[in-house]
């Protein structure tokens, strides 16, 4: 019987978005603070209030699927496939008859295959049931990232999905890491992908009056805690980890980036879109993850906020680190990389988990770029526009979704003990 709790490290970071394709060219992007938003060209937006996205431009999907695939998956699908070659092939992982077993796939999404949903519903109104493809259902139903993954690399260990809102692939890792600490996996590809920019989700969400209008300025739209903030902008890609048990990662010789050491839960139990005035959940959720690491706040040296540039969300998040550091988060930098690549929604968790790995390997900060008039009610230190060095031990991410579900992940940086 494997042991309770064992100790679980990051091995492979795969990273799919605006800035880019494959962790080699997004990391870069970040530390360089350049912006991944710009028009929406996967469909003519022009009557949408909205009109930019953080789209993955340039992206060949026949590198990661055969040609008689392509109708049979949403986007969310082949973006989720691309992250997930790029972290394998970081990791270095290989998955045998001896080891298949033992390994399992855990990849969230907020929404699955609105593509594939809105294309077939087309199809539908003109031209009757019988024109609905036999693949509508296994190209847009959201466990279908996890399923491809595991069919891809023979993975027959545990195989799951969440779909939690924007908090769905930071559940997704958070709950892989369960899996791998009670023994039920020795490693694990986890995250999450979204490919939502589309005329239904841009749309729907511009109805609500979330997002950006700043269309004449598409790299200066996405805005975190600055005081001109207008609302989010919508990013499609995947953000993918491989994790596993430290013993399992040391006898094959893999390169260690970081651990993994604290988990976070919570419900706000409040409104289905809006988080309390006091930021109750994000603070327990906080609270819960640096528990569970068994650290204090002050261990905690920079925090990946969940920071969509929303005026209400983004004040409220503040309002919440405050509380759970105390007099601390004088001393936390802060910063949301959405900044640069929008908001993935139920992808943005596992890419902002990669690039908190990459940040402690590293020890660079990101910035949150865009930062150019201070709010009072959003009074930390941010980063503002420019990446910084740092020693950091401890990083928090956090994410946020609609239904007042959150998650917070914790990561240590590795060094060989």
């Amino acid at each position: 019987m494997a042991p309770l709790n064992r100790r679980v490290v990051v091995t492979g970071v795969g990273l799919v978005c605006g800035l880019g394709i494959g962790t080699e060219e997004v990391w870069p992007n970040v530390v360089a603070g350049k912006s991944g938003v710009g028009p929406i060209t996967h469909f003519d937006a022009s009557e949408f209030d909205c009109q930019i996205a953080g789209e993955v431009r340039n992206f060949d999907p026949l590198k990661y699927l055969e040609k008689k695939e392509l109708k049979k998956t949403g986007r969310f699908i082949q973006l989720a496939l691309a992250a997930a070659d790029s972290a394998m092939r970081a990791s270095g992982l290989e998955i045998t008859p001896e080891n298949h077993d033992v390994v399992g796939v855990f990849i969230g999404t907020g929404i699955g295959g609105f593509d594939i949903m809105e294309r077939e519903h087309t199809k539908l109104m003109q031209g009757g049931p019988s024109r609905i493809s036999p693949f509508f259902i296994p190209g847009s139903i959201a466990n279908l990232a996890s399923g491809h993954i595991s069919i891809r690399y023979g993975a027959r260990g545990p195989n799951s999905s969440t779909v939690t809102a924007c908090s769905a692939s930071a559940h997704a890792v958070g709950d892989s890491f369960r899996i791998i600490q009670r023994g039920d996996a020795e490693a694990m590809i986890s995250g999450g992908s979204e490919g939502a920019v589309t005329p239904m989700s841009i749309g729907g969400f511009a109805s609500m009056k979330a997002l950006s209008t700043r269309n004449d300025e598409p790299e200066r739209a996405s805005r975190p805690f600055d005081a001109q903030r207008d609302g989010f902008v919508v990013g499609e890609g995947s953000g993918v980890l491989i994790l596993e048990a430290l013993e399992y990662a040391q006898r094959r010789g893999a390169n260690i980036l970081a651990e993994i050491v604290g988990y976070g839960m919570s419900g706000d139990a409040f409104h289905i879109t809006q988080p309390s005035e006091d930021g109750d959940g994000a603070y327990r959720v906080m609270r819960a993850a640096i528990r569970d690491a068994g650290l204090e706040p002050a261990q905690i040296g920079y925090i990946n906020a969940h920071g969509t540039s929303t005026p209400l969300g983004d004040a409220i998040e503040t309002k919440a680190m405050r509380r759970a550091f105390g007099d601390a988060i004088q001393k936390v930098a802060v910063s949301s990389t959405k900044s640069m690549t929008g908001h993935l929604l139920g992808g943005a968790g596992g890419l902002e988990a990669g690039i908190s790995v990459l940040a402690l390997r590293d020890q660079i900060l990101p910035p949150t770029i865009n930062y150019e008039n201070p709010d009072p009610a959003c009074d930390l230190d941010y980063v503002p526009n420019h990446a910084r060095k740092a020693e950091v031990e401890y990083v928090l991410s956090n994410s946020f979704g609609f239904g007042g579900t959150n998650a917070a992940l914790v990561f240590r940086r590795w060094d060989g003990r």
